[in-house]
């Protein structure tokens, strides 16, 4: 399946977003809400193959690769874990990512990754669909 120029564009999107998420958990020193002995030594280890990941995925999608759409599919996860793992913060309590912009970038990635899944499965839908006839056709 080829991954349209709109779903091109909100996969970079999301990704823009997500790398600019990791930026502001340095500014929340993310590492000590995770317990990760190392602090930051080990949350900058980490977060390298994990951006290498998202860079080379995009250059999947952007070529529309054999690998695309799966680089796709990462993204939309990505982007729900994120979600996911800050709400369970939210949830117990935790003051980080409480700043407005910090806020919105993880409002954008869950409609970012939201709006992905929905391209997805409507591109999905159209390729799975019965090619139609033409107008006025027997």
């Amino acid at each position: 399946m080829q991954l349209s120029q709109r779903m091109q564009a909100v996969f970079l999107m999301n990704a823009a977003v997500l790398i600019t998420h990791q930026i502001d958990a340095a500014y929340w020193h993310e590492w000590e809400l995770f317990h990760l002995p190392g602090g930051n030594q080990l949350n900058l280890l980490l977060n390298l193959p994990i951006i290498a990941l998202v860079l080379y995925a995009q250059g999947q999608v952007r070529a529309n690769s054999s690998l695309a759409q799966r680089c796709y599919q990462l993204m939309i996860f990505l982007g729900f874990l994120t979600v996911a793992i800050h709400s369970a913060f939210f949830a117990f309590g935790a003051e980080a990512f409480m700043q407005p912009m910090s806020i919105a970038l993880l409002a954008a990635t869950a409609i970012l990754s939201i709006g992905q899944l929905l391209l997805l499965r409507g591109e999905a839908t159209e390729c799975a669909a019965p090619p139609q006839a033409p107008a006025g056709s027997p």
